[in-house]
C-alpha cells in the first residue's frame, strides 16, 4: 500500500486548505485512516481519524470544529478540510492507516503506532 499525501501549502492565519491522501495498492475501505501531524522540533501528533465508513470520527481537541476529516472509498481518497487555521496548526501533515478490524468497525485509534502505513507528508504552513 503506498498513500499520498498533498494540499499542503502557505496559507494566511484564518484562511482554509483541504489536504488529500491518495492509496493505491490496494483498496483501502475495509481500513480505518488518521491524519497526523509534526511540527519541528515536536513529536508527531494525532490530528483526526475516521473509520472505513465514515460514520464514527475523532478529532485533537486543538482542531475540533476547525478541522473535519472524510473518506471516498470509490476513490481510495481520504481528506482533511482544515478551516480557521492558526499557525500552530503549521507542520508536516502525514496520513496512515489503520488495518486492525476491530477500530475499522468502530472507534478509530488516536495512538500513532496503531497505524502501520504512512504517507510521505504535506507542509501546512500558516503565517499571521
Amino acid at each position: 500500500v503506498q498513500l499520498q499525501a498533498s494540499g499542503g501549502g502557505l496559507v494566511q492565519a484564518g484562511g482554509s486548505l483541504r489536504l488529500s491522501c491518495a492509496a493505491s495498492g490496494r483498496p483501502f475501505g475495509n481500513w480505518a485512516m488518521g491524519w497526523f501531524r509534526q511540527a519541528p522540533g515536536k513529536e508527531r501528533e494525532f490530528v483526526a481519524a475516521i473509520n472505513w465508513s465514515g460514520g464514527s470520527t475523532y478529532y485533537a481537541d486543538s482542531v475540533k470544529g476547525r478541522f473535519t476529516i472524510s473518506r471516498d472509498n470509490a476513490k481510495n481518497t481520504m481528506y482533511l478540510q482544515m478551516n480557521s487555521l492558526k499557525p500552530e496548526d503549521t507542520a508536516v501533515y502525514y496520513c496512515a492507516t489503520d488495518r486492525t478490524a476491530a477500530r475499522a468497525m468502530g472507534v478509530p485509534s488516536t495512538f500513532k503506532f496503531s497505524y502501520d502505513y504512512w504517507g510521505q507528508g504535506t507542509q501546512v504552513t500558516v503565517y499571521s
